[in-house]
């Protein structure tokens, strides 16, 4: 139980120094519109978005694969 305060502590801190580090704005440019945005919380988007479609493709591949248990 304690391992995982102290390393959820440290995950924590590890987080913050990087968003402290990475304040300085970005243009995102897409098609016709453009975005000025943080480099840090472009980053932690980016992360959610890839963790989404992680778990839809996943999801998309447990169906799949059940599917075809059944159609045996």
């Amino acid at each position: 139980m304690k391992f995982k305060i102290i390393l959820s502590l440290v995950v924590a801190v590890l987080v913050v120094i990087f968003i402290v580090q990475n304040v300085a704005v970005v243009d995102i440019k897409f098609l016709f519109w453009k975005l000025s945005i943080s480099r840090s919380l472009m980053m932690f988007f980016l992360i959610i978005v890839g963790i989404i479609i992680g778990w839809l493709l996943k999801g998309a591949s447990f169906h799949r694969k059940s599917e075809n248990v059944e159609s045996d």
